[in-house]
C-alpha cells in the first residue's frame, strides 16, 4: 500500500515529496511491512512543539515523533495502518547543516528512526536496545542506498574533442571526430559531446554541422556563453547544450561555471535556448551556492565538475571530494534538476561516481581516447561501459 505524505509547513517543503515517497516504500519493503500503510506528516517547529507537548509533555520541538497503531515488539502482523511518523523540517534542516548532509538525507535518517519505533524498537528502554536500534538504522540506510543504485541506468557520453586535437596538430583531415563519434555510438555510447571553443583549437564548425546530421543518440554541445557560439547552437539545434567557463590559455576546462555571479546573463541564454526547445546544462563545481543559482536561472541539467575528486593526491582528500559530489548531486536532484557529472573520470575512479543514484549521465573523453590508442576506440568505449551500472 502507498505511503501517505502530508505537509503542514508554513512554506512549501524544500524536498522532493515524490523521492521521499519512493524511499519510504523501499524502506517498508526492506522491513517486511510492504503491505502496511504508513502516514508521514511534515511540520515546522511550531507544529512539532505543539505535538511534542501534547503527547510527551515536553517543551519545544523535536526532530521526529512516531505513533504506532499496533503495540508490542517486533514486526506487526499485516494491518491497514502501521502508524504515523511526524518530522519537523525546520529541525531536520538545522541538523542537516550541522552534519554536512542534504535535507533529504537527514529526513531519510529520521524516517528510518521513526519507522523502527513503529516496529517496536525503542532506544530509551536500554543501552542494548539503543545499540541494536542504531545498528539497524545504519543497516537499513545502507540497504536503501544499495537498492536505489542497483539497476540504475547511467548513460555514457563520449567527448571526441581529443580526436580533433590530434587532427589539428597536423592541420590535416585525420583523424576525423565525426567518424570517431560513429564508432563510439556503435560501441554502445549513449551520447556524443563536443566543445566548440571560441578559438576553434580542436572542434571546428564543420564538425558540429556533420555531427548534428549523423549522431543517432544525443549530441551535447559544450560552449561558452558568447554571442557567436550561441548563434551557432540556435542554428544547428543540438539535443542539449552545456554552458562552461572558457579561458583562452587553459589546456582544458579548469573549473565550474560561476552561475551565482552571472545570473542575469545566463537567464537570457537559457530563455533563448528554451524558445528553441534546446535543454541547457550548467557545468558547476559541487557547491550549494552554484546549485541554487542553477535552479534559479532555469537550467534543466547541472553537470557536476568531478575534477578535484579525480585529481586528489590522497585517499582522504579523494573521499572528501567524493562526499561533496554526492551531496551536491542529491541537492540538485531534490530541486528537480537533472544531474550529470564529468571531468577527469577514468577507468579507476568512474565506478564510484556512477554508483550514485542521482547521477543520470557521465561525460568522459580523455581517458577513453587515451585507452583507445592501446586497444582501439570500440574496445575502449566498451570497457568504460562495463564499469557503469546497467538497467
Amino acid at each position: 500500500m502507498p505511503a501517505l505524505i502530508t505537509s503542514q509547513t508554513a512554506m512549501p517543503p524544500s524536498i522532493s515529496l515524490q523521492h521521499l515517497r519512493q524511499r519510504t516504500e523501499r524502506l517498508m519493503r526492506l522491513c517486511g511491512c510492504a503491505e502496511n500503510e504508513l502516514s508521514i506528516l511534515l511540520v515546522d517547529d511550531p507544529g512539532m512543539a505543539q505535538l511534542n507537548e501534547q503527547y510527551r509533555n515536553k517543551k519545544g520541538p523535536t526532530n521526529v515523533l512516531a505513533f504506532a497503531m499496533l503495540e508490542g515488539e517486533g514486526i506487526p502482523p499485516v494491518a491497514d495502518l502501521l502508524g504515523d511518523v511526524i518530522i519537523s523540517l525546520d529541525t531536520a534542516s538545522r541538523e542537516a547543516l550541522a552534519d554536512g548532509v542534504t535535507l533529504h538525507q537527514r529526513v531519510t535518517i529520521l524516517l528510518i528512526h521513526g519507522l523502527l519505533h513503529l516496529l517496536g524498537l525503542d532506544h530509551e528502554r536500554s543501552r542494548a536496545e539503543a545499540k541494536a536500534m542504531a545498528d539497524r538504522e545504519k543497516q537499513l540506510l545502507h540497504q536503501l542506498l544499495t537498492e536505489e543504485r542497483r539497476g540504475k541506468m547511467v548513460s555514457l557520453a563520449i567527448n571526441v574533442d581529443h580526436v580533433a586535437t590530434l587532427r589539428q596538430a597536423r592541420g590535416i583531415s585525420e583523424p576525423d571526430p565525426v567518424l570517431a563519434a560513429g564508432i563510439c555510438e556503435l560501441a554502445g555510447a549513449q551520447g556524443i559531446v563536443v566543445h566548440l571553443r571560441e578559438d576553434r583549437r580542436h572542434i571546428q564548425d564543420r564538425d558540429v554541422q556533420l555531427l548534428r546530421q549523423t549522431v543517432k543518440t544525443k549530441l551535447n554541445l559544450e560552449m561558452g556563453a558568447t554571442e557567436e557560439i550561441i548563434g551557432i547552437a540556435l542554428e544547428i539545434k543540438p539535443d542539449m547544450i552545456t554552458l562552461v567557463p572558457e579561458k583562452r590559455k587553459e589546456l582544458t576546462t579548469e573549473g565550474g561555471l560561476n552561475v551565482a555571479g552571472q545570473k542575469k546573463k545566463l537567464q537570457g541564454v537559457i530563455a533563448r535556448m528554451r524558445t528553441a526547445k534546446i535543454p541547457v546544462s550548467l557545468f558547476i563545481d559541487p557547491d550549494s551556492r552554484q546549485i541554487n543559482a542553477a535552479h534559479e536561472v532555469g537550467a534543466t541539467f547541472v553537470e557536476i565538475h568531478t575534477g578535484r575528486y579525480c585529481d586528489a593526491a590522497t585517499e582522504a582528500m579523494r573521499d572528501k571530494e567524493f562526499g561533496l559530489i554526492a551531496t551536491a548531486a542529491e541537492e540538485a536532484y531534490e530541486m528537480g534538476l537533472r544531474v550529470n557529472a564529468g571531468h577527469g573520470l577514468n577507468y579507476l575512479n568512474t565506478r564510484r561516481v556512477a554508483a550514485l543514484g542521482t547521477i543520470e549521465e557521465l561525460s568522459i573523453g580523455h581517458a577513453v581516447m587515451a585507452r583507445a590508442i592501446l586497444v582501439g576506440l570500440d574496445q575502449a568505449v566498451r570497457e568504460m561501459l562495463a564499469l557503469l551500472p546497467a538497467g
